[in-house]
């Protein structure tokens, strides 16, 4: 399968430059040779010279979210949230490209599929005792109620001494998340492997068309029945439409990218936020008796309306 030469990938590197981030995402494991190749596969720098075929620009895109999450599994400290949730993005990218070119990339993309969402999932305990905060954060800002913000600044406090706990528990488990960079390093590597040079339009755009498809059906189960994981598969069906028209739009394949309500992807975001609060406010909850029913009637009648505004905005599949 055709790749990149050392010597290509070099020169690249020239005119990519650093990454920034915390310690640089500095991997100190494999840093220089993993910093080499990982240039060499920025989509950027890549259009700087005569352009790649477009499958191995697609491969350019997903080695290059991977080499990201590498470097943002490596921050220390306090960043080690910003660096999760970070990681969890580049993580799903990278599938969200590999679904691009289905079945044409051969068994070995779904393996590849498969270890990735299992990483990804993996550290969902951490990104979701930050995300918790985060939404704290995005509700006082929103709120000036002075009873209200009482409420969500005491049940915030109680999220932050949480995630300090579970990135704690996190470095014991897997002091520096190294095992799992060790694993993502070999996902990349079989990555790279698939025969991306042979990928063609109508793969690419076959597999768009089912994006649109599978938002459309989760958008109208999701009004319809009205049920907490319906809702959960659209935000998720629409986040990979967006992650692949991202792909497809830095490999220059942008006409062949779909179109959608960004807004809308927003506020199933923020929507999904809420259930994350909800599902911290039963019996076995971080918060106390009295504070727990409270956050319960406000995320409830927040969710509702959040609901309301977004099952009247659209599907999410056109602009």
């Amino acid at each position: 399968m055709p790749q990149a030469s050392e010597s290509e990938e070099a020169a690249s590197g020239a005119r990519s430059g650093p990454r920034s981030g915390p310690d640089s995402g500095r991997d100190s494991a494999n840093g220089p040779r993993r910093a080499a190749a990982g240039a060499g596969d920025d989509p950027a720098a890549a259009t700087d010279a005569a352009p790649r075929p477009p499958g191995l620009r697609l491969r350019a895109f997903a080695t290059h979210e991977l080499d990201q999450a590498l470097d943002a599994l490596g921050w220390r400290g306090s960043r080690i949230h910003a660096g999760v949730h970070l990681a969890r993005k580049n993580l799903r990218r990278a599938r969200a490209t590999l679904a691009l070119g289905g079945p044409a990339l051969g068994p070995g993309a779904a393996l590849i599929d498969r270890e990735l969402r299992k990483l990804n999932d993996g550290l969902s305990a951490l990104r979701d005792a930050h995300a918790l905060v985060e939404t704290f954060d995005r509700l006082l800002r929103h709120h000036n109620d002075a009873e209200v913000r009482a409420l969500l600044a005491r049940a915030r406090r109680r999220a932050a001494t949480a995630r300090a706990q579970a990135a704690r528990e996190a470095r014991l488990d897997d002091p520096d998340l190294g095992a799992r960079r060790s694993l993502l390093r070999v996902l990349r590597a079989g990555l790279r492997a698939l025969p991306w040079a042979g990928l063609q339009p109508e793969h690419w755009r076959e597999a768009v068309v089912v994006s649109l498809a599978r938002v459309a059906r989760a958008a109208e189960n999701a009004r319809r029945s009205g049920d907490d994981e319906d809702w959960h598969g659209w935000r998720r069906r629409a986040r990979r439409l967006s992650q692949q028209q991202r792909a497809l739009k830095t490999a220059k394949l942008g006409r062949d990218a779909p179109k959608f309500d960004k807004h809308q992807i927003e506020r199933l975001g923020e929507a999904q936020d809420l259930n994350l609060l909800l599902d911290h406010c039963g019996k076995r909850s971080l918060f106390g008796k009295q504070d727990r029913t409270a956050l319960r009637r406000f995320a409830q009648a927040e969710l509702a309306r959040s609901r309301v505004r977004i099952a009247g905005g659209g599907g999410g599949g056109a602009d």
